[in-house]
């Protein structure tokens, strides 16, 4: 094998390989061999086909493979003795000119091909213990429980059946029968329904025509499908209810004792005040650490400045842009909707994508110096988390996740980076800042938004360690 380098320009590197006749000989006589003690061809006793009748019946196939494996082999080992980094799996050409092939394939010519690819910079970390950082802190206060106690009552209202006329925020319990055009139609049937008004949850008119009804009503309602509605049959149709009113509730914040407390699940009242505070601080320290967390990436970002892998931008950049484009679009809106242009919007989420691969890099190094990992254990204890998140579909989502192992990879890569975030947090100087809770919390939509930049962006750095 003989290699050389044809291009070399920044972290781009372009290669030719040459494997020679005489070697990709030995390849095909030696595969040849293999062949001989297996193969079974009339005429010939198992195990005594001479090999050049082999090479007469097989010889192009097997030199197929035997061509696929030899730069299988000799493109890894160009790389390693190169001890180079690709980015991302080298681009292989192979001779198109079919003299040329023909050459190759009969063992009279030597196979060159091309190999090209982009390599990984070389990382020089900064000293973690000259950064400055400040963590915002929150306390929970006695006022802060009264004010979740009351949210949270407002969140578990009561009924309570009353005689005037329905109003916003009332609870109706009724039946109704839904016609379209004189038809009842399917579905828009029902009984002991729960409206509450103003809550939005039925389609337009609904909820406006049954305003100022009275327990034991019946009245007829109409209201439109709206055009977007998920049946297509009854999209943009209208319709008219006849409704039979149940009762009519109006609600009523329950008062903040024991009763309440154990219709929470809870032994008493002290224990929902403890268990509102323990949940409060948890939420708190999170937000905390996800401010941290955003400080720390955003000084090892300004620190560092080495040449990016192109292709590892452009690809972030295009999985970026697919994405905002998808969701304007899905909203039916423009980017001069959003008070920008979509030259402007484009440049600054190629600026976004430049730093997550930045970002990615660097705790891709730090990870590798200090033999940072994530254990089967703990991925296993995420996934558990996630399943969580869908009841009634675990097993469906535990099998999709064993399937696929990309969307285990994508469950590795946050632990891996809030692991190496914390290493670097513990070298760091941290002074903590108390702040009010509206500070803690401002711009976490923000916050949350450039914490998941830098996911993908480490990701392709630790496929190639």
């Amino acid at each position: 094998m003989n290699v050389t380098e044809t291009n070399s320009e920044g972290l781009r590197r372009h290669l030719t390989v040459v494997i020679g006749a005489e070697e990709l000989e030995q390849r095909l006589s030696a595969r040849l061999d293999e062949l001989k003690d297996r193969v079974k061809l009339k005429g010939f006793r198992p195990g005594h086909v001479p090999k050049a009748h082999l090479r007469k019946v097989y010889g192009r196939s097997v030199m197929a493979d035997v061509v696929q494996q030899a730069v299988n082999e000799t493109s890894r080992q160009a790389i390693s003795e190169r001890q180079e980094r690709p980015a991302f799996q080298p681009t292989i050409a192979l001779p198109e000119n079919e003299a040329e092939i023909d050459k190759v394939f009969s063992g009279s010519g030597d196979l060159a091909y091309t190999m090209s690819f982009e390599v990984l910079p070389k990382v020089e970390l900064m000293d973690f213990a000259k950064l400055t950082l400040e963590r915002p802190t929150a306390e929970v206060t006695p006022a802060d429980i009264d004010t979740a106690l009351d949210k949270l009552r407002a969140t578990n209202l009561r009924y309570v059946p009353k005689d005037g006329e329905a109003v916003q925020g009332d609870r109706l319990t009724l039946d109704f029968v839904g016609k379209i055009d004189g038809e009842a139609f399917s579905g828009g049937s029902t009984e002991d329904a729960q409206v509450v008004l103003g809550g939005g949850n039925f389609i337009p008119g609904f909820e406006d025509g049954l305003l100022s009804a009275k327990t034991g009503e019946e009245r007829q309602v109409d209201a439109t499908f709206p055009d977007t509605y998920p049946e297509p049959s009854l999209a943009g149709k209208a319709a008219r209810f006849d409704v039979k009113i149940k009762e009519v509730a109006a609600p009523e914040t329950p008062p903040l004792d024991e009763d309440f407390a154990k219709g929470l699940g809870l032994e008493s009242l002290d224990q929902l005040r403890e268990t509102v505070k323990r949940r409060l601080e948890q939420d708190r320290a999170g937000a905390s650490r996800l401010k941290l967390k955003r400080v720390l990436l955003d000084a090892l970002n300004t620190a560092h400045d080495f040449e990016l892998p192109p292709t590892l931008v452009d690809n972030e950049f295009k999985a970026i842009w697919h994405q905002v484009t998808s969701d304007l679009e899905r909203s039916k809106r423009s980017f001069e909707d959003e008070g920008t242009t979509e030259e402007k919007a484009s440049g600054e989420y190629r600026d976004i994508a430049a730093r997550r691969v930045r970002l990615g890099l660097i705790l891709s190094e730090v990870g590798t110096r200090n033999k940072i990992e994530v254990t089967d254990e703990e991925v296993n204890r995420a996934l558990l988390e996630r399943i969580r998140q869908f009841p009634g579909q675990e097993r469906k989502v535990y099998d999709y996740y064993r399937q696929n192992p990309h969307m285990l990879a994508e469950l590795r890569a946050p632990l891996f980076e809030d692991k190496v975030v914390d290493f670097i947090a513990e070298l760091a100087k941290v002074t903590e800042k108390k702040v009010s809770p509206e500070e803690l919390y401002a711009d976490m939509e923000e916050d949350h938004g450039h914490d998941h930049d830098h996911d993908h962006g480490h990701d392709h750095d630790h496929d190639h360690r």
